[in-house]
């Protein structure tokens, strides 16, 4: 049965856990550089939207494991002149053997899946964000060496990368405080199902320091994502006490970890003297999505 990852929800424990280590392997370089497990394979890379990190990590890990990489564009697809998702689904799975999807709506993703035969990743939607989570937690398991009971604080938009770090939390027993302001809290739905089924404490709150109080790692993301440029000003009023500088930091551990998912907007949401300080781990955790999207073509595509 083919393995579709829209959410971090759709890994279990154990898979997510097989990806790490795996992950962790390919990283150190103790699997052989001649070794290509998905030799004769084509993995097609499907963006809707601009990309830097997500569309070079998977062109790469999917020419390092020995797939072919087909990089797509609405502009290149019969879906530009108004064929269906499901048709353009449908008709692909008869090419490839799986493939990324980078999308603004995760309804168009959903119904994809649905119609795909292959297995379908998220590389991005505007409810989710699961690869990134991924490097998230391979991250912080390097810097912290656990995850469990580790206390993350992420302050800022409760956007998609949030929504898929709860489903983490939920997942792998870390606890995570969410501040964020009034109107700009995670998906209801996402938050209540993590909340249901984890043994750690997910709870969203208002005040930045609060959730920075004592914590290990400290995370934020940009307050203006893309396609919100019209309300950008209205943001950033409502964000200005959300932004990542020293005094905020100041609040957590003496050995806080700082993460950003990237691309980040300096003097924002986070200064340059914390993304390019001591504590961050920003561009260790960019690296992790190469070798955690390499472990999970190679969960998908056994």
């Amino acid at each position: 049965m083919k393995k579709d990852v829209l959410a971090v929800a759709d890994l279990s424990h154990d898979e997510i856990t097989r990806v790490l280590s795996r992950a962790a392997e390919l990283k150190s370089g103790r699997t052989s550089s001649s070794a290509r497990p998905l030799s004769g394979r084509s993995v097609g890379l499907l963006f809707e939207k601009p990309s830097t990190r997500t569309r070079v990590s998977f062109e790469v890990g999917a020419f390092q494991l020995g797939a072919q990489p087909v990089c797509l564009s609405i502009s290149d697809l019969q879906l530009g002149r108004g064929e269906t998702v499901s048709d353009t689904a449908r008709t692909l799975s008869r090419y490839l053997d799986a493939i990324v999807i980078r999308t603004s709506a995760h309804e168009r993703l959903e119904v994809f899946a649905e119609a795909a035969s292959i297995p379908v990743v998220n590389g991005l939607s505007d409810r989710h964000h699961p690869c990134q989570a991924l490097a998230d937690i391979l991250t912080m398991q390097e810097k912290k060496g656990r995850l469990k009971g580790l206390r993350v604080a992420f302050i800022g938009d409760g956007n998609n990368v949030c929504n898929s770090l709860i489903e983490a939390a939920s997942r792998m027993e870390f606890n995570l405080t969410v501040a964020c302001p009034e109107g700009f809290e995670p998906d209801a739905g996402t938050l209540s199902a993590a909340q249901a089924g984890a043994s750690a404490e997910i709870v969203v709150l208002r005040d930045p320091r609060e959730a920075a109080g004592m914590a290990d790692v400290v995370y934020t993301d940009v307050w203006v994502s893309m396609g919100q440029e019209l309300e950008a000003e209205e943001k950033r009023k409502k964000f200005r006490d959300y932004q990542i500088n020293s005094r905020l930091l100041s609040c957590a551990k003496n050995d806080v970890t700082v993460l950003h998912c990237l691309p980040a907007h300096r003097g924002e949401e986070i200064t340059d003297e914390v993304i390019d300080g001591a504590h961050s781990a920003v561009f260790d955790q960019a690296e992790n999505r190469l070798h955690v999207q390499k472990a999970l073509m190679e969960l998908i595509l056994p």
